[in-house]
Protein backbone atom coordinates (compact mmCIF):
# COMPACT_ATOMS: atom_id res chain seq x y z
CA UNK A 1 0.00 0.00 0.00
CA UNK A 2 0.97 3.59 -0.42
CA UNK A 3 0.27 6.87 1.31
CA UNK A 4 -1.11 9.88 -0.54
CA UNK A 5 1.47 12.65 -0.73
CA UNK A 6 0.33 16.28 -0.70
CA UNK A 7 2.98 17.62 -3.08
CA UNK A 8 2.34 18.66 -6.68
CA UNK A 9 5.60 17.21 -7.98
CA UNK A 10 8.40 14.90 -6.90
CA UNK A 11 10.70 17.93 -7.13
CA UNK A 12 8.54 19.73 -4.55
CA UNK A 13 8.74 16.66 -2.30
CA UNK A 14 12.56 16.65 -2.61
CA UNK A 15 12.64 20.36 -1.70
CA UNK A 16 11.07 19.39 1.64
CA UNK A 17 13.90 17.12 2.79
CA UNK A 18 14.46 17.89 6.47
CA UNK A 19 10.76 18.67 7.02
CA UNK A 20 7.93 16.45 8.21
CA UNK A 21 6.00 14.54 5.55
CA UNK A 22 2.65 15.96 4.38
CA UNK A 23 0.58 12.83 3.68
CA UNK A 24 -2.69 10.96 4.18
CA UNK A 25 -2.92 7.31 5.18
CA UNK A 26 -4.78 4.99 2.79
CA UNK A 27 -4.59 1.55 4.41
CA UNK A 28 -7.53 0.12 6.36
CA UNK A 29 -5.14 -2.38 7.99
CA UNK A 30 -3.04 0.11 9.95
CA UNK A 31 -0.65 2.97 9.42
CA UNK A 32 1.86 2.77 6.59
CA UNK A 33 3.87 5.74 7.92
CA UNK A 34 6.87 4.96 10.11
CA UNK A 35 8.74 7.48 12.28
CA UNK A 36 11.97 5.77 11.25
CA UNK A 37 11.93 3.74 8.07
CA UNK A 38 10.72 3.77 4.50
CA UNK A 39 7.31 4.58 3.06
CA UNK A 40 6.03 4.53 -0.52
CA UNK A 41 3.79 7.40 -1.64
CA UNK A 42 2.01 8.79 -4.67
CA UNK A 43 0.35 12.05 -5.66
CA UNK A 44 -3.44 12.23 -5.67
CA UNK A 45 -5.70 11.97 -7.62
CA UNK A 46 -3.55 11.46 -10.73
CA UNK A 47 -1.09 8.93 -9.34
CA UNK A 48 1.29 10.07 -12.07
CA UNK A 49 4.40 9.53 -9.91
CA UNK A 50 5.45 7.37 -6.99
CA UNK A 51 8.28 7.87 -4.54
CA UNK A 52 10.18 5.89 -1.93
CA UNK A 53 10.76 8.14 1.07
CA UNK A 54 13.18 7.48 3.91
CA UNK A 55 12.01 8.94 7.22
CA UNK A 56 14.30 9.49 10.20
CA UNK A 57 12.97 10.91 13.48
CA UNK A 58 9.73 11.97 11.69
CA UNK A 59 11.66 14.04 9.11
CA UNK A 60 12.20 13.35 5.42
CA UNK A 61 15.79 12.17 5.00
CA UNK A 62 15.83 10.88 1.41
CA UNK A 63 13.53 10.79 -1.62
CA UNK A 64 13.96 8.24 -4.41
Amino acid sequence: MTVILHYKTKKELKENIGQSLNYTETSIFGNEYKSNGTVIGTNHPKRSWFSKITIENDLIKRVD
